[in-house]
């Protein structure tokens, strides 16, 4: 994977990649949206837990799969209107380190469930 950056164009507004060349990589992961439920049911109250619990949800599904997060290509965040951003970005650049992937974040009016106050979809190559 490479990091595509074009000279001509702004840099990122945050810790991220305009884009990600794969070149070769014989297995790809989609993940569905990935949502704050942890391992017993439990789906924590605040928006930096619930972005810690997603983080550890894609890890297991990364481990799962033989990867790491530095095999991510691609994140796609859902959080709920009105909710502080700086955490979820926050937890995204803390499990990614120094690892650069295309990243997209949204702000939608609700999801699937009213405690739900974000989800990840990630797509990962190796």
């Amino acid at each position: 994977m490479a990091e595509i950056r074009p000279t001509d164009i702004a840099p990122p507004a945050a810790n991220y990649a305009h884009a990600v060349l794969t070149q070769g990589a014989p297995r790809w992961l989609h993940t569905s949206g990935v949502v704050p439920v942890a391992p017993d049911g439990s789906i924590p109250a605040g928006l930096a837990d619930q972005a810690s619990v997603v983080w550890s949800n894609i890890e297991a599904m990364l481990r799962e799969a033989d990867m790491t997060a530095s095999d991510i290509v691609s994140v796609t965040t859902y959080v709920v209107v009105g909710e502080d951003l700086g955490p979820v970005m926050a937890a995204r650049d803390a499990r990614l380190g120094d690892h650069r992937a295309a990243s997209t974040l949204v702000t939608v009016p609700a999801l699937a469930r009213s405690e739900w106050r974000m989800e990840i979809a990630v797509v990962a190559a190796r």
